[in-house]
């Protein structure tokens, strides 16, 4: 396999081709990690509902396992002392590929909570490395946009699995376990062309391998703690809301995700570009304030068709935490990008690992308590959103409260 150098202006040639251009890297591997994650996520509360008899404790506890690979992301600095970023993200997707294929031939409690966590190991770990190459091999006023670029990418490939699952199960009366199998078995194929097509792209900047923490970056730590609380929330309640309260089947819990990802796909780009034009500051102000509405509404729906919506609209405000990322692309040293990754993946899933279980056993006495939680973390995010410069850098990383590394 050949190298090639990569710098924020590979991203930018035109005549290269496809398969020279670290930008379609990172793009290829996100489509076939959103294709198997979106067949694990649709199935899974009908699933585990129908075959494995899950309440809210155990779709809790499912959850929570879930996100201890996340929790333990900060590893990943240790691994690249052993393995390039590039492998160790395709190595990521291809251990993914094997717990998705396993899910649906384990029906049970214990068996569903080890396929569980093989997948979110391969999926925390991609989800880290390619936060760090994105912001390693991207320009700072190109970032957003390209981010924007690929959640519209994330979204075709689950309208793709989508859209598989419905001609599958509800026309061909396809069993579960076989399109778990399908959709892992595919994942393999397809990263295993991905990484005899792709060349290898070294690095603009060395990377730290070790673990750093710095003080300027509070900021940063905080809106990423307080986005993996938010988001734990609506991935684990708001989906089991509508099977639960509303009892909405395989069939209509996919098209209310298909609506999710048209969404997406239409406006995900537009959105990463609009907020390379309003800045990091006012992009997570109109999230958060947008955010306490929809929790508190939540809360409180007893209509299906106006959760639904909340659902989509929840879904799609998904795109503005791209802000985070670009505010620390931004703030930070070029060398510390990966190192601060893994931390900041780790912080993330704090809350996303103990939220699930704790909140699981809430649900069971109150839906609407869980949901005014996610208000009360959303309130949070929006007063630390006020603290972000409007035009940050290293130096000028918050308005108060500066401190130095």
């Amino acid at each position: 396999m050949s190298e090639v150098k990569s710098t924020p202006e590979t991203i930018e040639l035109e005549g290269s081709g496809f398969w020279q251009k670290p930008e379609n890297l990172l793009l290829t591997m996100t489509f076939t990690l959103s294709f198997m994650f979106a067949t694990w996520q649709v199935l899974l509360n009908n699933f585990v509902i129908e075959r494995a008899a899950f309440t809210g404790v155990e779709i809790g506890i499912l959850q929570s396992l879930r996100e201890v690979p996340g929790f333990l992301a900060f590893t990943a600095v240790f691994v690249l002392l052993i393995i390039r970023e590039q492998f160790f993200a395709l190595l990521a997707v291809a251990v993914m590929a094997l717990g998705v294929a396993l899910t649906g031939f384990f029906p049970f409690a214990i068996g569903l909570y080890l396929t569980t966590v093989v997948m979110s190991i391969g999926f925390h770990y991609f989800e880290t490395i390619n936060k760090s190459l994105t912001l390693q091999w991207l320009p700072k006023d190109r970032s957003a946009h390209f981010m924007g670029r690929a959640m519209s990418i994330k979204a075709v490939a689950s309208l793709a699995a989508y859209a598989l699952i419905f001609v599958g199960m509800d026309q061909l009366g396809v069993d579960y376990k076989w399109m778990y199998l399908l959709a892992g078995v595919s994942g393999l194929v397809a990263i295993a062309v991905i990484a005899i097509r792709f060349p290898n792209f070294n690095p603009q900047v060395e990377q730290h391998k070790k673990l750093i923490f710095r003080k300027r970056y509070w900021l940063y730590y905080a809106l990423v703690f307080f986005s993996g609380a938010r988001r734990q929330i609506f991935v684990v309640f708001a989906g089991f809301l509508m099977v639960e309260k509303f009892g909405y089947s395989v069939g209509e819990i996919s098209a209310l995700f298909i609506v999710n990802y048209v969404f997406n796909f239409l406006f995900a780009a537009k959105i990463g570009k609009f907020i390379g034009v309003i800045g990091e500051r006012r992009a997570l102000i109109i999230e958060y304030v947008a955010l306490i509405l929809i929790f508190t509404s939540y809360a409180f729906v007893s209509n299906a068709n106006v959760a639904a919506a909340l659902y989509v609209i929840d879904h799609l405000f998904f795109a503005f935490a791209i802000a985070i990322n670009t505010y620390f692309q931004k703030i930070a040293d070029r060398a510390e990008i990966a190192a601060t990754a893994s931390v900041s993946f780790t912080i993330n899933h704090i809350a996303a690992v103990v939220i699930p279980a704790v909140l699981g056993m809430v649900w069971i006495f109150s839906h609407s308590a869980v949901f005014l939680v996610g208000a009360l973390f959303a309130v949070a995010s929006l007063v630390l959103s006020f603290n972000i410069p409007r035009h940050p850098k290293i130096g000028t990383e918050v308005l108060f409260g500066r401190v130095q590394s």
